[in-house]
């Protein structure tokens, strides 16, 4: 009876978000036209109810990271097993991120988006501003203080301390069996939170749509049209690649996988916030048949190193800017500009516009000015919605096929997963 409820409640949550974008749209496409003091209360409300949302989430977000990464690495009680899992998924998560990142390069260069824009001269992107460099890439893993990474939510460095805290666990002997006991009961509870915050989600849906149409209108959009189609195309086609990959994992069962996150995807298209769908995406998981151990092993890793959508936008905005400017760019320079996004890639933080933060590390170096950022901040609201909800998929993916090497995935939620 338990079960049916639920599964009738993800329903008529999957409506109400629906509901929410689609007026969202329509309010504020009317809004747009009431004048400009109309239009600046249209952003107040929006940025309060997409704040609000967004600040609660991230409430609970370290936590949860940390409950059930440790959690997950304890129950598999065996260092040798967290290195083969987290071993396979990141050679996944490596041929992933150089399949998005040349199709947004092959894409870019056949379709050409960035032919016919005027360039601008100067661009206000120095809050963006922030060069790679590897060395300090490295040193920013480890964290100097889990409660200073915990406070900015750093996924990465909380990553880290939760590997090797739950690695550590064995030695401490039943000390350990009491610490893994808590992570997991601390995990439980924070998703239980997090269910009471998901009320709130179609709100965030239609303030986050409304808000940005209120301020842009159509013009934006008919502006940048093309490029829009151009992108969401380019979009579509790694969900396809992905798809058939996945498929070739998973057989059939990729329909029903589908099916699961269909929810997740809304919600992440709509706030381009990752950290928002993180604990829906692993409620979902667990309801396809993958273990709490596996999915809350993964998709933290998945957070830091498998963003998908948010690597295939800095190839194909690199070459969009490229072009806009004039500026061509040999195959060669184009190979090694992917192998510098890889790196650069890494660890970004699901939060919306850290895509930009890489690109713009990674135009001087080869001769492309960050002014041609400007041509991409007016609708990089659209762009990253797109960006973020391919990054749920890639995870998403990533989950499953984890648990199904380990011979683990389910026909279902499992009873140590209730």
């Amino acid at each position: 009876m338990a079960a049916t409820t639920h599964k009738i409640d993800t329903k008529g949550r999957t409506y109400a978000i629906l509901a929410a974008l689609a007026l969202g749209v329509v309010t504020g496409l009317v809004l747009h036209t009431l004048g400009p003091d109309v239009i600046h209360g249209a952003e107040q409300a929006s940025k309060l109810m997409t704040g609000l949302f967004l600040r609660l989430i991230k409430m609970v977000i370290a936590p949860l990271v940390f409950a059930t990464l440790v959690s997950g690495i304890g129950k598999m009680g065996d260092e040798t097993l967290v290195v083969r899992v987290g071993g396979r998924i990141l050679l996944w998560f490596i041929a992933m991120s150089f399949i998005s990142l040349t199709i947004g390069l092959l894409s870019a260069n056949l379709l050409r988006p960035g032919i016919g824009f005027t360039p601008p001269a100067v661009a206000d992107v120095a809050s963006l501003k922030h060069p790679f460099q590897p060395v300090e890439f490295i040193l920013h893993i480890v964290p100097t203080s889990i409660l200073d990474s915990m406070a900015r939510n750093d996924i990465l460095q909380i990553v880290v301390f939760s590997v090797l805290f739950g690695i550590a666990l064995p030695a401490a002997g039943p000390a350990g069996k009491t610490m893994l006991n808590w992570a997991e009961e601390l995990g439980h509870i924070m998703l239980r939170m997090t269910d009471m915050v998901m009320l709130l989600a179609p709100m965030a849906v239609f303030g986050s749509i409304m808000g940005s149409l209120a301020t842009g209108g159509l013009t934006t959009l008919l502006h940048y049209g093309r490029f829009l189609i151009e992108f969401y195309g380019t979009i579509l086609v790694l969900w396809c690649v992905l798809t058939a990959l996945t498929f070739l994992v998973l057989g059939p069962r990729v329909k029903d996988l589908i099916k699961e996150l269909l929810q997740p995807l809304i919600l992440g298209y709509a706030t381009a916030s990752s950290e928002s769908v993180y604990p829906l995406l692993l409620e979902k998981l667990e309801n396809f048949g993958v273990p709490s151990r596996i999915s809350g092993f993964v998709l933290p890793l998945g957070y830091s190193f498998n963003l998908d959508g948010s690597i295939l936008f800095q190839s194909f905005g690199a070459i969009f800017i490229a072009q806009a400017y004039g500026i061509s760019l040999s195959w060669s320079q184009q190979g090694l500009m992917v192998l510098v996004m890889m790196l650069s890639s890494k660890g970004i933080a699901g939060v919306p516009r850290a895509s930009l933060v890489t690109l713009i590390a990674v135009l001087p170096q080869f001769g492309l000015p960050e002014a041609g950022m400007a041509l991409i901040l007016g609708i990089d609201h659209f762009l990253d919605m797109a960006r973020t909800a391919t990054n749920v998929l890639g995870n998403g993916y990533a989950a499953a096929i984890s648990a199904k090497w380990e011979g683990v995935l389910s026909d279902g939620p499992t009873e140590d997963d209730l």
